[in-house]
């Protein structure tokens, strides 16, 4: 298959980044068109550059670095919203859900291998590669729908960063024990140093970043937003995410991921996380479009015509098995349906950690090629697939009992509210909470549309009404009665997701007052062209505040 036509260019480098961000974002578009998830896209991106097809061929090496910088920085951003209080207090679950979940599912790859006809040593270290879920599919799930700090968010997360413990310890663990995986004996004293080693080194490293890391990181980030320059503090933000990572790789042998994601969790207290997190969105979202570029990039389609048996099976093993086991786990704690159904269909795939164990168990002679190219299928296929899962968990979203360390799910099938002549409120974060705050003082009825799960709990304390969902949505609009409204609030963010509100709001209700936010001129000028009443940019209003206080005291 590879000696198809090629095209071969100078700056590799360049290529890899022009060509698969522009053929990404064409083949997304046409995903997003399709009503399929953008990572499809990306995905077909990946292979329409491989070396398994005609022209031009991306550079592997390149294209996996420049997608680990990716999971860097995607898992920096992880940490950012996730406290050390977060992870303890999943540990019930994401300890022995992902001591289980991934004992089991290698089990079942063994067996998958056993049918196929590989011995057992084979089997064990195929079996592990398939249990481990990739963190980059699932975090980009989480943070697509807003659940990052939500308690599903809080498990999925918890579980990812048992699952990286565990591979950490499986990589070190695999040499030592290569001959006895090949039908030969076990050397005991390279064993135990093994795993000593790296029990301190692990311990080397999280005691390092509590003791050293939390005061450090955010005095650096303090020190450099002092200066007043933006610039500098971005640098600073992605030299601390990357720097950590690197850091944590090679003198601590703990993945990348797992590093970055410390190094943010470490920022997380401090009061510029928030801006750090603004700062590095724009990286965060372009690597890992190239991470699903790359995974494409070595993706061999032939594979499907050649070994289809067993890529079937791998599949079931990856999306019936791991996704079944992870799904049994949940409910036996004690969590809702719709949470265990959301937890296994996340999960319900493999990425960048499965093929990190392959090449291991190739090098070590414990995995054949084959093993690799059914590793690489069932990966983009799952991949492909997982956003379907997760849209058919998402259905069967019914109201439940709260369970232990739970958040009560709603409904997929939204009450319509009985308000009428009400002010609807789009976001609940900062600018949000504070609108709703001065409509409740007036005595306004309102009514808040949100996605946060924890903000809707606190909006129920508080005795507000809420809906859950995405605004853009036109069920979640005439749950929230917008035909009868009075007053809308328009106070995310972004501003494409605002306009998507703002044309269907002012379709269903030509009177309503609508009122949005903004950062750019151009943002107004999009807002107010889509129908907007009135657009606040929050720059303009503080200079008109600062002039009005001048104003006064002269």
């Amino acid at each position: 298959m590879t000696d198809a036509p090629q095209i071969a260019l100078q700056s590799p480098l360049i290529a890899v980044v022009v060509i698969g961000l522009v053929l990404a974002f064409i083949f997304g578009t046409i995903a997003h068109r399709l009503k399929l998830s953008p990572i499809v896209g990306y995905l077909l991106a990946g292979v329409a550059v491989g070396p398994f097809t005609p022209g031009f061929v991306a550079d592997t090496t390149l294209t996996l670095q420049l997608a680990e910088i990716g999971v860097v920085l995607l898992m920096f951003g992880v940490g950012l919203h996730f406290s050390p209080k977060d992870l303890l207090a999943v540990r019930g679950i994401a300890v022995p859900g992902a001591l289980l979940q991934v004992t089991f599912a290698t089990a079942l790859g063994a067996g998958a291998a056993w049918l196929i006809g590989w011995p057992l040593g084979t089997g064990i270290v195929f079996g592990l590669a398939l249990s481990v879920a990739s963190t980059v599919v699932m975090t980009r799930t989480l943070q697509d729908r807003h659940l990052t700090e939500s308690t599903r968010g809080h498990i999925a997360i918890g579980w990812l960063v048992m699952q990286d413990l565990i591979t950490v310890l499986a990589l070190v663990l695999l040499p030592p024990l290569a001959s006895a995986l090949k039908g030969g004996s076990i050397d005991a004293g390279a064993l135990a140093t093994s795993l000593l080693f790296t029990f301190a080194k692990l311990g080397a490293f999280v005691a390092l970043m509590l003791i050293v890391g939390r005061r450090v990181i955010p005095a650096i980030l303090h020190y450099t937003a002092h200066t007043g320059s933006r610039e500098l503090f971005r640098l600073a933000v992605l030299s601390v995410a990357l720097g950590v990572a690197f850091l944590a790789a090679e003198l601590f042998g703990v993945s990348i991921a797992l590093g970055a994601f410390f190094a943010g969790m470490i920022l997380s207290g401090s009061q510029l996380s928030q801006r750090a997190a603004e700062e590095s969105l724009p990286l965060r979202d372009a690597f890992a479009v190239l991470f699903f570029v790359s995974v494409g990039v070595i993706f061999n389609p032939m594979v499907i015509v050649e070994e289809p048996g067993s890529l079937v099976l791998s599949l079931l093993v990856v999306m019936v098995g791991t996704g079944g086991i992870a799904f049994v786990i949940s409910r036996l704690f004690g969590y809702p349906l719709s949470t265990a159904l959301f937890i296994g269909a996340g999960l319900a795939q493999i990425g960048e950690f499965s093929f990190i164990l392959a090449d291991l168990g190739i090098d070590q002679g414990l995995l054949p090629d084959r093993a690799r190219d059914l590793i690489l299928g069932t990966s983009i296929l799952s991949i492909l697939a997982n956003p379907f899962l997760i849209a058919a968990a998402e259905r069967f979203r019914k109201p439940e009992a709260a369970a232990p360390e739970a958040v009560r799910e709603k409904p997929a099938e939204l009450s319509p509210t009985r308000l009428t002549d009400h002010a609807i409120v789009v976001g609940y974060g900062r600018v949000g909470s504070l609108v709703g705050a001065g409509l409740k003082s007036d005595g306004t009825p309102l009514l808040v549309i949100e996605e946060a799960q924890d903000r809707i709990e606190t909006l129920e304390r508080e005795g507000i009404e809420a809906i859950e969902g995405n605004a853009a949505m036109d069920r979640v609009l005439k749950a929230a009665n917008v035909a009868g409204a009075r007053l809308l609030f328009i106070a995310i963010p972004e501003a494409f997701e605002a306009g998507q509100i703002v044309q269907q709001a002012r379709a269903a209700n030509p009177a309503l007052e609508i009122v949005a936010r903004a950062h750019f001129d151009a943002e107004v000028d999009h807002l107010l062209k889509l129908g907007a009443s009135e657009v606040i940019m929050g720059e303009r209003e503080i200079a008109h505040a600062m002039l009005d206080h001048a104003r006064g005291v002269a």
